[in-house]
């Protein structure tokens, strides 16, 4: 059958998903610049040591932000048109952090950051209306390595940056980049107009009522919000701890982050297995993942190993990421016509999960050292592991589709 018949999109090129890819990983690369960078921004603004770990948690409160009240306008308002004035909105945010003279300034611009930066969740779903169901998983999948990417090439590319020519270039830099992106995509993106007619506060209550009424949505959100939390926790805390225990540099904790990088491969395998029908065997795998490599990094500590501890930074990034990517597959499948509410609801409790485990960061550090971040990270896997194998003995007795 044509792809008319099936009511079916075209699938889109090769091209155009390689512009969403860059473009994810462009726009989501901008929530993780200050991570490896807190050591050097806290000082200069005169923050606290004890709360530094805000300069991450607040461009994660305002993605989360984002997730909750500007995604869903997914549904209402056309995509190309929403995305691009959100990515307009970066580039101001971006250039407020670049001269920010007092931390309550850095903070105010790291949360627009983060609520501009939502626009890749407009992004995802974007091209996944514009891709026929028997190849979603794949080109998600590829979408996502792009996104991921961004995610992993941020914490390398800011401290390579910040060690040569300063922090603050590495968000006046952006913002230059952020303009162009501005510019690509007015002109080459397709025009996505949704079909929903829905008020904005009927909207917004609908996504909240998901979390209710879709099971998978439940599942797959508790599953990422554990996941995410102890990235967030991880990657906030071993720059800091790279510093004070390893005296590295910013060039040091590039190299180190660099290596990081090899988790980005999971995304595309990810996103093969859930179209093979693999998305629950690729869960249990990749919550194992997560939770091995806290054991993996406590024995790197006690032994003093940068190896141990970058091999649980890679071990960590293939877990969380293929994580997420089956859990979007899983939740794209379940309702076309909602598929921003849906993405917003599921990624707004993933960055919930990410602002906790950045908070919390410093203070773990503090009190109790790299065996009590170790400790926590290890508790939120092994919570997940446990919720997902309740429902696989649900499943057994009373069977369900396949998520």
């Amino acid at each position: 059958m044509s792809n008319n018949q099936t009511n079916e999109p075209a699938a889109p090129t090769a091209g155009l998903v390689a512009l969403y890819a860059i473009a994810a990983g462009a726009v989501v690369a901008n929530l993780y610049y200050a991570q490896p960078l807190v050591g050097l921004i806290a000082p200069s603004l005169h923050l606290p040591k004890s709360i530094a770990s805000l300069l991450v948690t607040f461009t994660q409160l305002g993605y989360a932000t984002g997730l909750l009240l500007l995604v869903p306008l997914g549904d209402l308002i056309e995509n190309r048109a929403l995305s691009t004035r959100l990515i307009a909105g970066a580039v101001i945010a971006l250039a407020f952090a670049a001269a920010a003279w007092t931390w309550p300034i850095f903070l105010a611009a790291a949360l627009l950051i983060g609520l501009c930066s939502s626009t890749v969740q407009i992004l995802v779903p974007m091209i996944a209306t514009l891709t026929p169901d028997k190849t979603r998983g794949r080109v998600v999948g590829n979408v996502m390595g792009g996104l991921v990417f961004g995610i992993l090439l941020a914490r390398p590319v800011a401290s390579l940056i910040a060690y040569t020519i300063g922090w603050r270039a590495v968000f006046a830099l952006s913002a230059a980049g952020m303009a162009i992106l501005f510019l690509v995509l007015r002109r080459k993106l397709p025009r996505v107009v949704p079909k929903s007619r829905e008020r904005y506060g009927a909207l917004i209550l609908s996504m909240f009522k998901l979390y209710a009424t879709e099971p998978t949505l439940r599942r797959r959100a508790a599953y990422q919000c554990a996941a995410f939390g102890v990235f967030s926790l991880y990657w906030t805390a071993v720059p800091i701890y790279l510093t004070e225990q390893f005296h590295y540099t910013q060039f040091g904790i590039a190299v180190f982050a660099l290596v990081g990088a090899a988790g980005a491969i999971s995304a595309p395998l990810a996103g093969r297995l859930a179209d093979a029908g693999y998305g629950r065997i690729g869960s249990a795998v990749s919550l194992a993942l997560v939770l091995a490599s806290f054991g993996i990094s406590a024995l790197g500590a006690d032994l003093h190993s940068v190896v141990l501890l970058a091999l649980a930074g890679v071990a960590l990034d293939f877990g969380v990421q293929a994580n997420n990517v089956l859990g979007q597959r899983a939740i794209y499948a379940l309702a076309p016509e909602l598929r921003a509410r849906l993405n917003g609801a599921y990624m707004a409790a993933f960055f919930g999960g990410g602002a906790l485990g950045s908070a919390l960061a410093s203070a773990l550090l503090i009190h109790g050292g790299w065996p009590l971040v170790a400790l926590v990270g290890a508790a939120a896997p092994a919570a997940a592991l446990g919720y997902f194998t309740l429902n696989e003995l649900r499943r057994r007795t009373r069977p369900q589709p396949a998520t």
